[in-house]
């Protein structure tokens, strides 16, 4: 089954609201959509949906890569996962999202073929995850106005952006408990935005509070830093996500014990197939996994749910995003439903996902 064309689009995503985090506010974003013609006729789709912060690229860099690749790919077998990822790596360096566009196409184009939806391809059995939802950095009394409404709407689990301001940040912990109370599961994500001390001082200060984990303390490269945050957690888990780029970032944090739990982003890594690589070395050393996202439409989307849903030791799922977006389907139709924080995905082939293209 060979490649015969890959067609590319730009599309914009304008957001409900601005969103903010430690280091950016994003009040829309932009996704490059591909679209993997085969001599068989299947076609599958994928998505890039870069943020310069953290992957370095951006939707025209991505456009450029992605027509880099074109003319080394196309005649390729389609099914050839580590081929035509080894052949991409030889290609460009990092350029991960470009690269994960590609991926999830090839993996909706063999689930088309072996008429398997994704999850169950992956070696998955049940089609339903529990997801969270995310509440970006704003006053102590908005945040927890958000919290007290995603809770009504029947999420059980809050994500809680933090990382500018410790003393900000406590007043809006304390806040949302008061306002939610202790049976729902909070996630804090400091984006970065702390130092080591400020993390350790943060944790003694927070804990009251009945954290279940908090995600990514320090500068991407700093992991001795976070193995000495996680020596001083009381408890808490410590989360990896701006760090673990790839199955050697996942090598080199658990052989030192970093962190509790990675966070895999499909973005970060360049698609599924380096993700499965990250949950096995993760699994190897005892750590957890959970699969987050960028700012992504149902493509990407409904990939990651699909990774969460085949794999045991990956055990939360942070896939959000799309619901931020004025349009969450973009004229997509199909790959997952949901009833308040249960996400069902969807059992025909592939993604599942139909689009007007």
């Amino acid at each position: 089954m060979k490649i015969t064309k890959i067609e590319i689009e730009k599309i914009n995503i304008p957001l409900i609201t601005t969103f903010k985090v430690a280091f950016a506010e994003v009040s829309a974003s932009t996704s490059v959509i591909v679209k993997i013609h085969t001599d068989d006729g299947i076609v599958g789709y994928g998505e890039a949906a870069p943020f310069e912060p953290v992957t370095g690229e951006s939707a025209d860099s991505v456009i450029l890569a992605l027509k880099y690749f074109q003319q080394a790919l196309i005649g390729m077998d389609a099914t050839d996962l580590e081929g035509i990822h080894l052949q991409m790596d030889k290609l460009l360096i990092h350029n991960t999202s470009a690269k994960c566009a590609i991926d999830i196409a090839l993996y909706d184009i063999k689930g088309k073929k072996m008429k398997m939806p994704l999850y169950k391809l992956l070696g998955g059995s049940n089609p339903t995850v529990i997801n969270d939802i995310t509440i970006g950095i704003d006053t102590p009394e908005n945040m927890a106005k958000k919290a007290y409404d995603y809770v009504n709407m029947g999420y059980r689990i809050l994500k809680i952006k933090i990382g500018i301001n410790p003393k900000d940040d406590l007043s809006a912990i304390k806040s949302i408990r008061d306002k939610v109370g202790y049976d729902i599961k909070l996630r804090l994500d400091a984006n970065q935005g702390y130092s080591i001390s400020t993390a350790i001082q943060f944790i003694e200060d927070v804990k009251k509070y009945k954290i279940d984990a908090i995600e990514q303390f320090l500068p991407h490269w700093n992991i001795e830093g976070s193995a000495t945050i996680r020596k001083n957690s009381q408890g808490i888990r410590i989360m990896l996500d701006e760090s673990i780029h790839s199955p050697y970032d996942a090598a080199r944090s658990a052989k030192i014990d970093a962190a509790d739990v990675f966070n895999i982003k499909l973005m970060k890594c360049g698609g599924l197939f380096n993700a499965e690589k990250i949950n096995s070395i993760a699994e190897g050393f005892g750590i957890n996994c959970m699969v987050g996202c960028m700012l992504e439409t149902k493509i990407a989307i409904t990939a990651g749910i699909s990774l969460v849903a085949s794999k045991n030791n990956i055990i939360d799922a942070d896939c959000d995003s799309f619901m931020y977006a004025k349009d969450p389907n973009m004229n997509m139709t199909g790959g997952f439903t949901f009833e308040k924080d249960i996400f069902t995905l969807s059992e025909n082939p592939g993604l599942g996902i139909n689009l007007d293209w």
